[in-house]
Order: structure tokens, then sequence, then C-alpha cells
């Protein structure tokens, strides 16, 4: 009897934390940058997966363009 009132209670605990965490609302609410201007977030993604992309293969022009 003890031990099923100390289950229920950490279910229910457990419960209301989740419903309680604060991950709900609009789809990238969250995100450290604003998405309502989509020429400026075309323009930073391009940059941020074109420049390490591009990165070994500038080292490697440039290693064999050294003489």
């Amino acid at each position: 009897m003890l031990t099923s009132r100390l289950i229920g209670a950490a279910r229910q605990f457990s419960t209301t934390a989740v419903k309680r965490g604060g991950h709900g609302g609009t789809p990238g609410e969250n995100l450290p940058f604003k998405l309502s201007n989509p020429y400026a977030m075309t323009v930073k993604f391009i940059l941020f997966f074109s420049i390490p992309l591009a990165t070994p293969f500038l080292i490697l022009r440039h290693q064999m363009l050294k003489k």
C-alpha cells in the first residue's frame, strides 16, 4: 500500500515536471536567430554550410600552388 502511493506520487511528479518544462510554443521560438526574414536566413544558411565545406579545398589549392 505504501509502495503504490510512492509510485503514484513519483509518477505524478514526473508528469508535472514534463508539462512545466517550457518546451512548447511555435516552431523556431527557441532558436538563437530570427526566422522572419527569409533572405537573411538564406544568406546565413549558405555561409554556415559553404565556408566549412570549402576550407579544405582552399587549403589544398594553397599548398599545391606554393613553390
